[in-house]
């Protein structure tokens, strides 16, 4: 027994418990065929001509390819409020448009 009463084993079970309940407990993120579709259509209607056709500008528009993984929320931001020169775009794009491009750009050029 450990000093506050608990076993190893429950020590365990109450830590792999906590990992699954946990908010920051890595979720099946995969996006769906159809989403990236979506967000293919949107980004080349919408982003291509600044960002370009795969997601990398020459002329300095930032290189999608490399978005963190880990930042959807400031994708989400960064597309609805604009950011630098790149205006704001929460009043073209739907919630679900701009998801669709979050998936878009997770899968890269995969899809």
């Amino acid at each position: 027994m450990t000093a506050i009463g608990f076993g190893k084993t429950t020590l365990a079970a109450c830590a792999l418990a906590y990992a699954a309940s946990s908010p920051t407990q890595a979720q099946d993120t995969t996006p769906s065929a159809e989403q990236i579709k979506k967000g293919s259509a949107t980004y080349a209607q919408n982003c291509a001509p600044c960002h370009g056709p795969r997601m990398l500008d020459p002329q300095g528009a930032f290189d999608l390819r490399t978005f963190p993984r880990d930042e959807k929320d400031r994708f989400i931001t960064s597309v609805a409020k604009g950011k630098n020169q790149m205006p704001p775009w929460a009043g073209l794009l739907s919630p679900e448009d701009i998801e669709s491009l979050w998936s878009y750009v997770l899968a890269g050029e995969k899809q």
